[in-house]
């Protein structure tokens, strides 16, 4: 069968800024990487800062017509309250560039990192952290809001906390359940008044009406399933597969986290679109009404348990494809446009990521036909990059990266997206 996606359908590649610019000196992961916190150090990573105009003439050589990028806060405000102007006009000429090859950027305002002096108030644990975000918010759309449209201010706040602040794996490596909701809140409120002080601010008639958005992590959640039904029957797991279903569809339905429920119901209203990061399926677990983890009622399976999953990524991620229907059907409910803002691949087997990316993109298209309203695609990652504490090992690149040469080069699979763009037909 032949399905079709909407003539105005955004296709393109998504990347931030510590991941690939290179030098970004003046944030948190910069100097906890110089302390030897990581297992590498980000270092000059693809050079994308001074090779931008390199790198986006690819993307439209790929067929892209949009791009995902984020700006470095940590190099436009170095020190608290003192613009950088050299650097802003840097960005200007990024998003300029990608305007005048027919990409329409839209932009990221925190992927995860953060300026030293505002970690060293505390980040986000501070009171006044989304007061503060705000203001940069605002001084980005004053900016670059004649050529920017779409702007997504936070990309995954749960990630950020959780990794940064209950699991101890990203800086600032704490293990603290009351800080991961102290920031979870903040980082909510940092998000609604940047919405509304961008949609709000009186500016110059020029700067386009902002459509602003989330970049949300969503799992495809399953319950926990014994290997076979004489597995179940063998220890006493057919009633407890029920409560596994039952945890799984409280999660799945946003059940996750109730102590930030004012904070969602304050945000409510301060998204013009959704976008979805899918990678992978989980499978939930019943184990109680409190939280061993961070998910009430349940915790992560691991997959060895499960007789139906899937092949694994590089990076320990089954690959499951239905999810990313399963995950758009599940936001049809917000009645807003929804945009795939990541989905990828870690592999070394190219072969496997243009298998990912057909197999992925299928789905998405019968989730349209569905009645779905997804407005674009954007993969992960335009080019192989710094993949945060996992260093330069997992390739996730349309485009591979010689680091020592940081010589560039197509994939395969690129090649194939790029006919699924040009077509914009996809066959299963």
């Amino acid at each position: 069968m032949t399905y079709e996606f909407p003539k105005d359908f955004l296709w393109g590649a998504a990347a931030s800024s510590h991941q690939i610019e290179g030098y970004n000196k003046w944030n948190d992961w910069w100097k906890c990487e110089e302390a030897g916190l990581l297992s590498e150090r980000s270092g000059r990573a693809c050079a994308h800062y001074g090779l931008y105009k390199n790198d986006f003439q690819l993307a439209k050589e790929l067929g892209h017509n949009a791009h995902r990028l984020s700006l470095e806060w940590s190099r436009l405000e170095k020190t608290e309250g003192s613009w950088d102007g050299p650097e802003w006009q840097h960005y200007r000429d990024v998003v300029k560039t990608l305007s005048d090859l027919g990409i329409e950027p839209i932009v990221t305002l925190n992927h995860f990192t953060m300026p030293l002096w505002f970690a060293e108030k505390g980040g986000w644990k501070n009171k006044d952290a989304p007061r503060i975000f705000a203001r940069f918010a605002v001084k980005a759309l004053e900016e670059l809001g004649e050529i920017v449209k779409y702007w997504i201010p936070i990309n995954e706040p749960y990630i950020l906390a959780f990794l940064g602040h209950l699991y101890g794996k990203w800086p600032p490596f704490e293990k603290d359940l009351a800080s991961t909701l102290l920031v979870m809140r903040n980082l909510i409120k940092a998000h609604s008044l940047a919405y509304k002080d961008m949609r709000y601010h009186r500016i110059s008639g020029t700067v386009k009406r902002p459509i602003i958005g989330i970049a949300h992590a969503v799992t495809a959640f399953h319950p926990c399933r014994a290997r076979s039904i004489a597995d179940m029957a063998a220890s006493h797991l057919r009633n407890s597969f029920y409560n596994h279903s039952f945890a799984a569809s409280a999660i799945k339905g946003r059940l996750l986290l109730p102590f930030i429920r004012n904070e969602q119901l304050a945000a409510k209203g301060t998204v013009d679109f959704v976008g979805l990061n899918y990678y992978f399926r989980q499978f939930i677990r019943y184990s109680h009404p409190f939280p061993k983890k961070i998910y009430p009622l349940g915790d992560v399976c691991d997959l060895k348990h499960h007789k139906d999953s899937g092949p694994i990524t590089d990076m320990g991620w089954e690959i499951y494809p239905k999810g990313l229907y399963e995950v758009v059907r599940n936001f049809d409910r917000y009645k807003l446009p929804l945009m795939i803002t990541e989905n990828g691949i870690g592999t070394l087997d190219d072969s496997l990521r243009t298998t990912y990316i057909k197999e992925h993109l299928l789905w998405l298209a019968r989730a349209v036909q569905d009645g779905s309203n997804v407005i674009g695609y954007l993969h992960w990652s335009l080019m192989d990059n710094y993949e945060w504490a996992d260093g330069y090992s997992k390739r996730f690149g349309l485009v591979g990266i010689d680091y020592p040469t940081l010589k560039r080069t197509i994939r395969s699979s690129a090649e194939y997206y790029r006919s699924v763009i040009r077509s914009g037909l996809i066959q299963d």
